[in-house]
C-alpha cells in the first residue's frame, strides 16, 4: 500500500509528499488514471474521517443542580459577600440625609441587576468556548474565526475538528468580513490584542492575590473600599464557568444568588433609614443578638469560600494560558475524574499564598486592599466588554442596533466606574498595576521566544527527501523497537532528528514523530485527537502524528498516550488500506463508461492494487507489534536557546537570561506527559535565535 492514494478532487498535491513509492510496479498502476484523479495524502483522509462528535452535549438534569449548588459558594463567594461592607464603603463619613440611602440602594440594584446578572450571566457566558470562560476563551473564540494568532502552527484540518466550528447566522457578514480582513492584515492588532489579553490574565491574577486578603478580613474588622465591591464576584463566574456548566451557572444565579443579594441590600437600607448612625457596621448591627455570633461564623466561612472564587479563576486561566504557549510550564492537576475543568495548579498555589501574607503585611489595611482590587476589577470588566463587542461582530453577527445598545447601557457605566476607581491610584491602586506589569512582562517575554523557537524549527526542518537519505545511509542501523520522537513543530520533522542520527545512528524498527498541537479551544474529542502521515518509503515503518490538545484538555487524563498513539496508529493503517476500495468502485464506473466508448477496462488493476494494499497493511500491523512488544522508547527533543552572535543587548537579556533562568527553574516536557524515566531519551540541541 502507498501513502498517497487516489480521490477525485481538484486540490494540488501536497508540497509535503516526497520520496519514491514502496513499490514502482503499484506506482505504474496508480498512473493510470492520473489524467481524472488527483492523490490526497494520509493525512487528509484521516482528518475527514473524524466523526461529529461534540464534548460539549447538555449535561442531566441532576448534574445540572448539583454544579448549580456547588457554584453558589466557589463562583459567587465575592457577590455574595459583598453585603458584608458595601454600605459602610459608600458611606465612610457617615450618613449626612436619609434620602441618600434610597438613592445609594437603587445605584446597588441597578448596578447589581446590569452586570452580574444581565451582561455576565445572560450575555457573556453565551460567549464560553466550549464551557470554557475567561479572557483566553474570548481570545480564543477571535483567534478561531480570524488568522490572529502570531503562531504559523495553523492547520487545514483544524477547522475539521467537532468542537472548533461554531453554528453562526449568516446574515450581516459585510461588517464581520471588513473587521475579519483589518484584523488580519495589521501586526499591531494581532500584537495588541495579545498584550491586551495577557494583561486581562494578569489582572485576574492580580484579583487572586487581593480577594482572600479583603473578604476575610472584611468579614472580621468591616471595609471602606471601592464602590465596585458589588460586582466583584461577576469576573469570576465568567472565568469559573469551566468548573461548572452555563445552565448550572445561570440557575444559581437567578434562584438563590440574586434574590438573596437583593433582599440583603434591601434589608440593609430599611435598618439604615431608622439607624443611620450604625452604617460603619451595618451587616452585623442589623443582625438580632441571639444570632450575632452564629452569623459571625457563617460571614467568616462565606469569606473564605469567596477567596476561593477567585483562586479556581485563577488556576483555569493559567491552564489556558499554558496551553497556548503564553505563560512558563507549571504542573496542571485534575481535581476532579467525574467533571471536566475542575483544575489546581500547585506552583500558582503556593505562590498566591506568599502574595496574600506579603500585600496583608504590607498594607495592614483594607481600605488600600480595596482601592487595588476596585481597579484589578473594573478593568478586567471593560477589557471583557471590548471582547466581546469583537464577538458579538465577528462571531454573533449581531445587529447593529443591538451592539450600539450594549455600548451605550453597559460598557459606558462599566467606563465610569473605572474613571472613578482610577482616582485612587495613589491610595493602593497602584498595586494591581504593577503586578500585572510583571506578570505581562514574563509572559510576553516566555511567549516571544516560544514563537522564536517555533520559527527556527520551522525555518531548518528536515525535509522528507533529506529524511530518506538518511535512513537509506548504510552506517544507520534499525534496531528493534517502537520510538515516539516528541516536537512542538507541526510542518515537517524537527530538526533536532539530524542532530540526533548524526551522534546516534541508529533507528528503531518504528518510529513515529510526534507534533505537539495545541488549538485555540477548549476541549478536543478524544477520537479526533491524532492525525497520520506516512513517511515514504512505507518500509521504513515511520509515521509523523499530530496530537492535538485544546487548552483545557490534560495529558494522559484518560488513558497513557503511548496506548492511545499506538491503537489510533493500528487504525490508521487499517483505514488507509480501505480506501482504495471506495475509489476503485468509483473508478468501476468511469471505466464501464469508458468500455462503452471502446476503451480498455482498467477494473482489474484496481483490484490489484487492494489487494496489495491489504497485504501491505498486513505486513506494517506486524511490524507495530512486534516493535510494541519489543518496548517503547520516549525520545523528547530537548532544545536550548541561545541569542545569535550579533544580537543585542536587550535580545540577549532576553534570551540567554530571562527566558532561560524561568526554564530551568520550572517543570519540563516529560514531567507534564507523565512519561516514564526509565523508558527516556532526552536529546539536546542550541538553537541560536
Amino acid at each position: 500500500m502507498a501513502t498517497d492514494v487516489i480521490l477525485p478532487s481538484s486540490v494540488e498535491e501536497e508540497e509535503t509528499r516526497h520520496g519514491d513509492q514502496g513499490s514502482e510496479q503499484i506506482k505504474e498502476k496508480q498512473l493510470v488514471s492520473s489524467q481524472k484523479f488527483q492523490r490526497f495524502d494520509s493525512l487528509d483522509i484521516e482528518s475527514r474521517s473524524i466523526t461529529n462528535h461534540r464534548n460539549s452535549k447538555g449535561a442531566s438534569g441532576s448534574v445540572i443542580l448539583t454544579l448549580a449548588f456547588q457554584s453558589i459558594g466557589v463562583v459567587y463567594g465575592d457577590l455574595g459577600t459583598s453585603p458584608l461592607y458595601v454600605f459602610s464603603s459608600t458611606f465612610p463619613n457617615g450618613i449626612k440625609d436619609k434620602d441618600d440611602i434610597l438613592g445609594v440602594l437603587s445605584l446597588i440594584l441597578y448596578t447589581v441587576t446590569l452586570i452580574p446578572l444581565i451582561k455576565y450571566v445572560l450575555i457573556v457566558l453565551q460567549a464560553n468556548d466550549n464551557g470554557d470562560g475567561g479572557t483566553f476563551a474570548l481570545y480564543s473564540l477571535l483567534c478561531r474565526h480570524a488568522k490572529i494568532s502570531l503562531t504559523p502552527s495553523q492547520q487545514a484540518e483544524d477547522s475539521d475538528v467537532s468542537n472548533f466550528k461554531l453554528e453562526v447566522p449568516s446574515r450581516r457578514l459585510k461588517l464581520a468580513s471588513r473587521l475579519k480582513s483589518k484584523l488580519e492584515s495589521s501586526q499591531f492588532a494581532k500584537v495588541f490584542l495579545l498584550f491586551a489579553t495577557l494583561l486581562g490574565t494578569s489582572m485576574v491574577i492580580g484579583d487572586g492575590v487581593l480577594t482572600p486578603c479583603i473578604s476575610v478580613l472584611s468579614a472580621v474588622v468591616g471595609i471602606k473600599g471601592a464602590t465596585s465591591a458589588m460586582t466583584e464576584g461577576a469576573e469570576a463566574l465568567f472565568a469559573d464557568v469551566g468548573h461548572f456548566t452555563v445552565r448550572s451557572i445561570q440557575i444559581s444565579t437567578c434562584a438563590i444568588v440574586y434574590p438573596s443579594v437583593v433582599l440583603a441590600y434591601i434589608g440593609q437600607a430599611s435598618f439604615l433609614r431608622k439607624h443611620a448612625d450604625l452604617v460603619a457596621d451595618t451587616f452585623f448591627k442589623s443582625i438580632p443578638g441571639p444570632l450575632y455570633w452564629p452569623m459571625f461564623v457563617v460571614a467568616v466561612l462565606a469569606s473564605i469560600i469567596a477567596s476561593q472564587s477567585l483562586i479556581s479563576a485563577t488556576f483555569s486561566i493559567i491552564q489556558q494560558s499554558l496551553s497556548l504557549g503564553c505563560f512558563p510550564r507549571v504542573k496542571v492537576v485534575h481535581t476532579s475524574s467525574k467533571y471536566e475543568g475542575q483544575v489546581y495548579v500547585p506552583e500558582a498555589n503556593y505562590i498566591l499564598m506568599l502574595a496574600c501574607v506579603g500585600v496583608t503585611l504590607a498594607f495592614r489595611t483594607t481600605t488600600k486592599i480595596g482601592n487595588a482590587l476596585g481597579i484589578a476589577v473594573v478593568f478586567v470588566m471593560t477589557l471583557t466588554s471590548a471582547y466581546l463587542v469583537l464577538v458579538m461582530i465577528m462571531i454573533w453577527k449581531t445587529h447593529i442596533l443591538l451592539i450600539i445598545s450594549y455600548v451605550l447601557i453597559i460598557a459606558s457605566v462599566e467606563l465610569l466606574y473605572l474613571s472613578s476607581v482610577l482616582y485612587k491610584f495613589d491610595q493602593g491602586g497602584y498595586l494591581p498595576l504593577a503586578f500585572a506589569t510583571l506578570m505581562v512582562i514574563i509572559m510576553f517575554f516566555w511567549n516571544d521566544v516560544y514563537r522564536r523557537k517555533y520559527y527556527y524549527e520551522v525555518e531548518h526542518k528536515v525535509s522528507p527527501d533529506k529524511f530518506k537519505q538518511i535512513a537509506d545511509d548504510r552506517k544507520i542501523c534499525r534496531m528493534p523497537g517502537f520510538a515516539i520522537f516528541y516536537s512542538e513543530l507541526v510542518h515537517g520533522i524537527p530538526p533536532i532528528v539530524n542532530h540526533y542520527v548524526a551522534n546516534v545512528p541508529a533507528l528503531h524498527s518504528v518510529l513515529v514523530f510526534v507534533s505537539i498541537r495545541h488549538l485555540p479551544i477548549s476541549k478536543i474529542p478524544i477520537e479526533e485527537r491524532l492525525l497520520f502521515r506516512r513517511i515514504e518509503p512505507i518500509e521504513l515503518n515511520v509515521f509523523r502524528c499530530v496530537a492535538r490538545y485544546g487548552y483545557t484538555d490534560l495529558h494522559n487524563a484518560q488513558e497513557p498516550f503511548e496506548e492511545l498513539l499506538v491503537k489510533k496508529l493500528k487504525e490508521f493503517v487499517k483505514d488507509s488500506c480501505s480506501i482504495p476500495q471506495q475509489t476503485s468502485n468509483e473508478g468501476v464506473c468511469e471505466k464501464q463508461e469508458e468500455l462503452n466508448d471502446g476503451m480498455v477496462d482498467k477494473t482489474n488493476e484496481f483490484v490489484e492494487i487492494q489487494q496489495e494494499a491489504l497485504m501491505d497493511a498486513e505486513v506494517q500491523l506486524q511490524a507495530i507489534d512486534e516493535a510494541w512488544s519489543s518496548g517503547v522508547t520516549h525520545l523528547i527533543g530537548e532544545s536550548e536557546v541561545m541569542a545569535a552572535k550579533g544580537s543585542g543587548i536587550a535580545k540577549r537579556i532576553l534570551i540567554d537570561y530571562a527566558y532561560n533562568f524561568m526554564k530551568r527553574n520550572l517543570r519540563q516536557r516529560e514531567e507534564l506527559f507523565d512519561i516514564p524515566r526509565e523508558r527516556m531519551l532526552k536529546v539536546g540541541m542550541t538553537y541560536e535565535l
